[in-house]
């Protein structure tokens, strides 16, 4: 567990019980957000009949990048 980890665990402890859960559902809803965004997209670029130039794939890789960042928070292991 890394120091930032243990600050966060030791954060919401000691957190408003309400305030800690209003947290959680909005970095589940977050992500689930961005899943269903790039999943989205993804369908959407395979399904037009037009090339778009690569502009809806090209934000479903922008909502698979926020994906990667949001991994790299350690709020979601502490969550």
């Amino acid at each position: 567990m890394t120091e930032t980890e243990k600050a966060l665990r030791e954060t919401f402890r000691n957190m408003n019980a309400d305030h800690a859960q209003q947290i959680r559902d909005a970095y589940y809803k977050a992500v689930e957000g961005l899943q269903t965004l790039s999943d989205m997209l993804e369908l959407a670029d395979a399904e037009m009949p037009v090339p778009t130039n690569e502009l809806l794939i090209g934000e479903h890789l922008l909502a698979c990048e926020a994906m990667t960042t949001m991994r790299k928070s350690e709020l979601g292991r502490v969550l």
